[in-house]
């Protein structure tokens, strides 16, 4: 179970990372949907390091996931995964107004949390 519990914590984010990377900066860049200025490049700056974030770490737990499966098990593996997930969440909190960011973030910290109770 914990073993299909990896692979489901660490897909879903790098999944939702890529979707949210796809949706909110690209689809709003190539429809042109802020005016160029400083808050756009915020906008774009905020999106683009929150989702790319996401990605680049669910496809490393993905990665060792595949290699070495053990080694994301152990506890101090599982407490930052969840400690980063929380810190994706509180980002979602203070600076994004739209929802579906903060349920892809929950999602992802609810499957990292149950893959540390079943480990």
């Amino acid at each position: 179970m914990n073993k299909y519990l990896v692979f489901a914590t660490y897909g879903w984010l790098a999944l939702s990372g890529t979707l949210h990377f796809i949706i909110d900066v690209v689809s709003h860049a190539v429809r042109g949907k802020h005016p160029p200025g400083p808050e756009t490049t915020l906008y774009y700056g905020l999106n683009s390091a929150f989702s790319l974030g996401q990605v680049v770490f669910g496809l490393m737990g993905l990665f060792l996931a595949w290699r070495a499966l053990p080694l994301l098990t152990q506890t101090p593996v599982l407490v930052l995964t969840l400690l980063a997930g929380l810190a994706w969440w509180a980002i979602t909190l203070l600076f994004m107004t739209y929802w579906e960011p903060k349920l892809n973030v929950g999602i992802f910290c609810a499957l990292a949390l149950a893959m540390l109770i079943t480990r």
